[in-house]
């Protein structure tokens, strides 16, 4: 019985059409409610097939029916030979049921010719006739049993016909998969390259941080040998401070022991006016040298300041290096880290892309 009723368009589909309607209009090509995966139609799965099929070089029409035929006649081939077979040993058993059965009635018409003779012919008549039955029967059993390879060898071309057209349906679906597949080879590959191209950048930042370091603890290095250079020097004036220090409160011992002179001198007021201008000229002479050790006094606490004010700088300088190698310690750990989870994270990428079917 052939089938005439109107059947979906889309190869994995092929579900019957509902009539059209009584007003009559074009007949339907696709299932309308049917939904695959990602919610798309029969009309669009068959569109997405054509057009696999027809980014290989191949029409969606001809080409399809035309693999089917070709697949299906190399299935019939390969079974006629069975049923050519089948149909001769037919033929035999027939030959062979007729032959029996001129045996049986030619025995049957002797035995009824020479019913009279002897029992030994009518015993040997019956077991012919037995031997008849038997042969029959056996026929009867290897017709039976070729009508049933004949049914079995028609499900098995059937079957083959099935076979013929799942391998030509998984053929298109394993022809999409290998080109979404290579797209998304392709596209890994290319996250692979950005990837390798922001490992590179994070390692030559890495390696500019690890010379920030190094430069850092050179300047630091540099900053602590000044800062014990400053320390002498300021420990040198400190020591010179204090010896002048001395000087001064000596100076000022001198002074005070001069004015003491003086004002005993103008109290008694009895000297020559030689002996009074002595005084003074002393007097003067001291205040002079008082003078001067209070400059030298005054300049070695302006540059103890300055050398306190260095020493500072000079540590704030150290501060700040050992702040930058940190920061730049911090900066290389943390550019490694992060690329070796960029890393890891893409060959993961790479091992899920390159083991798991392509979606859709």
């Amino acid at each position: 019985m052939i089938d005439e009723a109107a059947r979906c368009g889309y190869s994995k589909c092929r579900a019957e059409l509902p009539p059209p309607g009584p007003q009559g209009g074009r007949r339907r090509l696709f299932c309308r409610d049917t939904r695959w995966d990602g919610g798309r139609t029969c009309a669009q799965m068959a569109r997405g097939e054509r057009d696999a099929l027809e980014a290989l070089g191949l029409d969606s029409g001809r080409t399809a029916f035309r693999l089917d035929a070709d697949r299906l006649r190399e299935h019939v081939e390969a079974v006629r030979g069975p049923v050519a077979e089948l149909a001769g040993a037919l033929d035999a058993v027939a030959t062979r049921l007729d032959e029996v059965e001129a045996s049986a009635l030619t025995a049957v018409e002797s035995a009824n010719r020479t019913a009279a003779q002897a029992e030994a012919a009518r015993v040997e008549a019956q077991q012919a006739a037995e031997r008849a039955q038997r042969e029959s029967r056996a026929a009867q059993e290897r017709a039976a049993a070729a009508a049933q390879e004949r049914g079995e060898a028609v499900e098995r071309a059937a079957a083959a016909a099935r076979q013929a057209l799942e391998a030509t349906e998984a053929l298109g679906a394993a022809r999409q998969q290998a080109e979404e597949a290579g797209s998304a080879r392709a596209a890994a590959q290319e996250r692979a390259e950005e990837e390798a191209r922001r490992a590179g950048a994070a390692e030559r930042a890495g390696r500019e941080a690890a010379l920030r370091a190094e430069r850092a603890e050179a300047e630091r290095a540099a900053a602590r040998d000044r800062a014990q250079e400053w320390r002498g020097e300021a420990e040198q004036l400190r020591a010179e401070l204090a010896a002048v220090r001395a000087e001064v409160a000596a100076a000022a011992d001198a002074r005070d022991d001069a004015v003491r002179r003086a004002e005993d001198a103008e109290r008694r007021a009895v000297d020559t006016a030689g002996a009074l201008d002595g005084e003074h000229e002393a007097r003067r002479r001291a205040e002079q040298e008082l003078a001067g050790v209070r400059e030298r006094a005054e300049a070695a606490e302006a540059l103890c300041r300055r050398s306190d004010a260095e020493l500072e700088r000079a540590r704030a300088e150290l501060e700040r290096a050992h702040a930058d190698a940190r920061q730049a310690r911090a900066d290389l750990a943390a550019l490694r880290e992060r690329g070796a989870d960029e890393l890891r994270e893409l060959v993961v990428a790479a091992i899920n892309r390159g083991n798991g079917p392509p979606s859709g």
